[in-house]
C-alpha cells in the first residue's frame, strides 16, 4: 500500500491550527519539522515549520476532504498550497520517526521517543512518548515553554507542599500531566475533546507508569469538576480566552495556579485581559521567540 505525505509550510499561530486539522484525517498523528533560515543579516533569520500528515494515497475523497479543510482554514490563517507526494509502504513507517529525537526541555524534563533507547541522569524527570500521535509532545515551542513552567512550579512549591491537584485541560500526548505526574504532583485530570488524543494520552500514561496519578477523559471543563491547585492549559490563544469566559478560572482553588501557552506574541493583551477579569494575576512570564506562556495567581 501507497501512502500521501502532506505537508504545509507555517509560521507563528497557524502551525497548531494546521496540526489539528491534519490529525483529523491523517495516519499516525503529524510531524512538525523546524525549518531554520538564515538571510545576510542576524535580523533575517527566520523560523517557519512544515506540518506534515500521511494519508492512503488511492483514497480521493479523504484527500479532497483535507484540500477542503486547509481551504477553510485558510480563510482565517495565511496559509500556502498544500503539497503533495506520495510514498512506499516502507518508506512511510519510518518518514516521521526520522524527525524525532530526545529532547531535553527545561532544566529536567527528557522527552524520549518509544522507539529510542536513552539512560536517565540523576535528577531528569523522562517522558516517553510516541511523538507522532498527538500534538504537544515537545517539538513546538508552547509546550516547551509550559513544562519549563511547569518545573518553575513544582521548584516553588517544594518537596513538602503535599498532593497537589492537576487539572490538564486540552491535554493531546498527555505530556503536560505525565511530567506533573513525575514530578511529584497528584492526582491529575487530564482532558480533551478529541477522542484521538484521548485514546493517544491514555497510551502514553500507561506506557510511562502513571495510571495511578493520571486519570484521562473525554470532554471539556464541565467534566473537570474542581477546583484543582494547579490547571495547565496549552491552547490557542482565543481558546484560551473562551475557556475563561465560560468559567475555567472557577477550576481553580482560592490561592491556586494557572500556566497558560499556546499565546502568539500579539495575542498576549487578550489572554492578560482574560486572566484579569477572571481575577488572576500574572506572576510569571516565560518567552520562546513569538511565542508566550503566562502563569496567573488566584487570590486567597
Amino acid at each position: 500500500m501507497d501512502w500521501l505525505e502532506v505537508s504545509v509550510q507555517v509560521d507563528g499561530e497557524a502551525a497548531e491550527a494546521v496540526s489539528e486539522v491534519l490529525n483529523r484525517y491523517g495516519r499516525g498523528g503529524v510531524v512538525i519539522e523546524h525549518l531554520l533560515t538564515d538571510g545576510p543579516g542576524a535580523h533575517d533569520r527566520t523560523d517557519e515549520l512544515r506540518v506534515k500528515a500521511y494519508l492512503a494515497a488511492d483514497d480521493a475523497a479523504l484527500k479532497r476532504k483535507v484540500e477542503e479543510a486547509l481551504w477553510h482554514l485558510g480563510q482565517l490563517y495565511p496559509i500556502p498550497e498544500p503539497v503533495f507526494h506520495r510514498l512506499a509502504e516502507a518508506d512511510w513507517a519510518e518518514a516521521w520517526k526520522q524527525h524525532y529525537a530526545v529532547l531535553h526541555v527545561g532544566r529536567r524534563t527528557v522527552i524520549v521517543p518509544r522507539w529510542l533507547e536513552y539512560a536517565p541522569q540523576a535528577g531528569e524527570v523522562v517522558v516517553t512518548l510516541d511523538p507522532g500521535m498527538a500534538f504537544g509532545t515537545g517539538t513546538h515551542p508552547t509546550t516547551r515553554l509550559c513544562l519549563d513552567a511547569l518545573e518553575r512550579y513544582v521548584d516553588r512549591c517544594g518537596p513538602d507542599a503535599g498532593p497537589t491537584t492537576v487539572l490538564d485541560m486540552g491535554t493531546g500526548s498527555g505530556v503536560l500531566s505525565i511530567s506533573a505526574a513525575k514530578q511529584g504532583l497528584a492526582p491529575v485530570l487530564a482532558l480533551d475533546i478529541d477522542e484521538l488524543a484521548v485514546a493517544a494520552a491514555r497510551e502514553n500514561v500507561r506506557e510511562n507508569g502513571v495510571r495511578e496519578q493520571v486519570a484521562v477523559g473525554l470532554g471539556s471543563q464541565e467534566a473537570a469538576r474542581g477546583p484543582y491547585d494547579l490547571v495547565l492549559v496549552n491552547i490557542l490563544a482565543e481558546v484560551i480566552c473562551a475557556l475563561f469566559d465560560a468559567g475555567l478560572a472557577d477550576q481553580v482553588r482560592p490561592g491556586g495556579t494557572v500556566i497558560a501557552s499556546g499565546i502568539i506574541d500579539e495575542r498576549e493583551p487578550d489572554v492578560r485581559a482574560a486572566f484579569e477579569k477572571s481575577g488572576l494575576s500574572v506572576i510569571d512570564r516565560l518567552v520562546e521567540r513569538d511565542w508566550v506562556a503566562l502563569v496567573g495567581h488566584k487570590a486567597g
